[in-house]
């Protein structure tokens, strides 16, 4: 297996991950203050369904770079090459937006997290 086969495989996973966490935030687990700014210990509803939503489409950037590196074979209507650009691009920003949150346990946790996964992308995109 080479570097980017892995390395999609691993953004895949810590999407999933990052997907239960955003799931176990819309249904009112007391995490709120390592996402969206870190404003809530629990979620407000609208927030819930936002990071329902989130869940989603973290498990979609997973799906994409399993698709664009050839992990997955059975979603070929699905062009990636944009794709993945436009992730990586999300996912640089994310970054940057963890770094300069207000909650502390947002910028110790999600930042180095989000930062590991752009990089990651970042490789997969470039090859």
């Amino acid at each position: 297996m080479d570097f980017i086969f892995l390395a999609s495989i691993t953004v895949a996973v810590f999407c999933m991950f990052i997907a239960v966490f955003q799931v176990l935030l819309s249904l009112g687990y007391p995490f709120g203050e390592f996402a969206m700014g870190g404003y809530y210990k629990v979620l407000p509803k609208k927030l819930r369904i936002v990071s329902a939503v989130n869940a989603l489409i973290l498990m979609f950037m997973g799906l994409v770079f399993l698709q664009h590196t050839n992990v997955l074979n059975g979603l070929d209507f699905l062009s990636t090459n944009i794709l993945v650009w436009v992730i990586t691009i999300f996912l640089g920003l994310n970054t940057i937006a963890n770094l300069m949150s207000r909650s502390e346990k947002e910028r110790l946790f999600m930042t180095p997290l989000s930062g590991f996964i752009f990089i990651l992308c970042l490789f997969v995109s470039l090859a």
